[in-house]
């Protein structure tokens, strides 16, 4: 009676990944071609988005054509950029608070 019991979460895991693998299979695949037209975004590009992100990820809320990471990059340059772009706001703020205060 326990093993059964013991099976029961296993086997609820199980129905629930595979009930997603099924329900994501049935997605439309969206055509990106045209946006991989034009010019490749590398290390630079990602850094420069990576500094305005907190401002993109503002504006995509109330605009549809701003987006938060370049489509039509090379790849992990872009990525690596793009995280120390964005990385930078948190070693500017951090760097404040960790000060001891002089009385």
């Amino acid at each position: 009676m326990k093993k059964i019991k013991a099976l029961h979460p296993v086997l609820l895991s199980l129905a629930i990944i595979a009930s997603i693998l099924v329900l994501t299979g049935c997605a439309n695949n969206e055509t990106v071609t045209e946006c991989l037209k034009g010019h490749t975004y590398g290390f630079w590009g990602g850094l420069w988005h990576g500094i305005i992100a907190p401002i993109d990820l503002i504006a995509m809320l109330f605009r549809d054509d701003v987006t938060f990471f370049a489509q039509n990059n090379n790849g992990a340059w872009y990525a690596f950029g793009f995280m120390i772009g964005s990385g930078g706001w948190g070693f500017l703020g951090g760097k404040g608070s960790s000060m001891k205060r002089r009385s």
